[in-house]
């Protein structure tokens, strides 16, 4: 490639990006008004940022995914796209700030799968660490996880627990949001599929339901997401191996009749959930408080 060559194309992508729409470069929600405070944490200026930690109640999104195959039919960010939808929809009904875009999960499982980003156990330890840490120092008191990777269904609720072992000025939770029996039935009602693990049916609907140029509906079928239960005999017992028994593909179910009217009745509720749970957590003033009291009697437990 020639230097005038490097040069053209670098001209194109920066006006490309210059003109492109804003919906085009992250989430919706259009354009933030002047003198209004982005959810944004990479939009906020130094002072805003001041102004949005008084807002927040000094409360910090920090939505998870992962770099990883969906079928073959969705992107390899899915999980995240997902994940900070559903963080950017709750905040804006209940303010608080949301991280920039966060991949660094537990994805050993994918590593035979083109695309797949798997870091170290420490790496991935340490970063969601001390990004928590980074939040800390910088005035956030509350952080709230929101997981969009199966993969990380054991590691962060180990996390959060491992938050107990030093002291910090900050509390972590978790959002786990518990099945509404009304949204179950109406999802179900909608569904045309019965399995859906991975890049099914309602993960296809929602990324359907905000980015629907990045799924590939008719290419859902171009591979099976059928268990292969080659671990049947195997009861009673854990073992990593698991999920690539069943589904090696990376792909659990049938991402084909996927809706994006089913998507967005699952983000719209799961949204609603969120934003709850960010008032509650805002509002409230025990778990700092029984963490600081269990700090200093776990630093000289014998004293009563």
């Amino acid at each position: 490639m020639t230097p005038r060559t490097r040069y053209l194309i670098r001209t194109v992508c920066a006006l490309v990006l210059f003109f492109a729409p804003h919906s085009l470069l992250r989430a919706q929600g259009g354009p933030v008004q002047p003198g209004a405070l982005s959810i944004y944490y990479e939009e906020l200026t130094a002072p805003d940022f001041v102004r949005a930690l008084d807002r927040s109640a000094a409360t910090c999104i920090l939505p998870i995914g992962v770099l990883e195959k969906h079928g073959p039919h969705m992107p390899l960010g899915t999980d995240l796209l997902d994940a900070r939808e559903l963080a950017a929809r709750a905040a804006r009904k209940e303010y608080a700030v949301l991280f920039p875009p966060y991949y660094f999960s537990q994805i050993f499982e994918a590593r035979h799968q083109p695309g797949t980003i798997s870091y170290s156990q420490k790496l991935m330890w340490d970063v969601l660490q001390e990004t928590c840490d980074e939040l800390g120092r910088n005035g956030f008191k509350k952080i709230v996880l929101v997981n969009g990777h199966g993969g990380n269904n054991s590691f962060l609720p180990y996390f959060c627990q491992s938050q107990l072992a030093a002291r910090k000025s900050y509390a972590v939770f978790l959002f786990r949001p518990s099945q509404d029996p009304e949204t179950a039935a109406e999802v179900k009602k909608m569904r045309k599929t019965t399995m859906e693990s991975h890049a099914g049916e309602v993960e296809t609907s929602t990324l359907m339901a905000h980015r629907p140029e990045l799924v590939r509906l008719d290419q859902a079928k171009n591979e099976p997401g059928t268990d292969l239960q080659r671990m049947a005999g195997l009861t009673d017992v854990y073992t990593g191996i698991w999920w690539y028994a069943s589904f090696p593909n990376h792909y659990a179910g049938d991402g084909s009749p996927a809706s994006p009217a089913l998507g967005e009745l699952v983000l719209s509720r799961q949204a609603d959930q969120l934003s709850r749970v960010i008032r509650l957590v805002k509002l409230d003033q025990k778990v700092l408080e029984l963490q600081n009291r269990f700090y200093g009697e776990a630093e000289n437990p014998l004293k009563k």
